[in-house]
């Protein structure tokens, strides 16, 4: 008689999200160590006050809609920074308001696998300029739509209301 038991294949393990990693390691989260990033809420009037439209792009890991955002930069004022990141990230420039319209935070899966709670402060540039060739071309999509468009695809509750609820300054 043969044996007809099938040998066992390993399932690929299945990369645990974001809140079951940090559920994993709360004390991450109520440690106070926010990590600081800086972002870009890039918008553009309309033609006839027909209101504005705003910029949201996609991440690069994982396709989610975001803002343009990143790292604090040396020798860059964290305005300064939230630019270089919508110019980087999304090839525009323009009036940028030195003063942060609001924050949000989430949490950022790093390079290593861990994670790090962040909170990111965001700055108001209305767009003036864009460019056809940018460093990060390619790698996002870019997409212009009405607040409340870019509020319903970004996941962030945080940054979902700051989108709705924005006003230029």
């Amino acid at each position: 008689m043969k044996n007809t038991k099938k040998a066992k294949v390993p399932r690929p393990r299945k990369q645990k999200t974001l809140l079951q990693q940090l559920a994993a390691k709360p004390e991450k989260l109520f440690s106070g160590a926010f990590r600081q990033q800086y972002g870009a809420l890039c918008f553009r009037y309309l033609p006839q006050d027909a209101g504005i439209e705003i910029l949201v792009v996609t991440s690069r890991d994982s396709g989610r809609w975001i803002i343009p955002k990143g790292w604090p930069m040396k020798g860059k004022k964290p305005h300064e920074a939230a630019a270089v990141e919508a110019l980087q990230e999304a090839g525009v420039s323009g009036k940028i308001r030195k003063k942060p319209v609001g924050s949000y935070t989430y949490l950022k899966l790093l390079d290593d696998g861990d994670v790090a709670p962040c909170i990111v402060d965001v700055f108001q540039i209305e767009v003036t300029a864009t460019m056809e060739k940018f460093k990060e071309k390619g790698e996002r999509i870019l997409a212009w739509v009405n607040p409340d468009e870019a509020a319903r695809r970004v996941r962030e509750i945080e940054l979902k209301s700051l989108l709705v609820e924005f006003e230029p300054r």
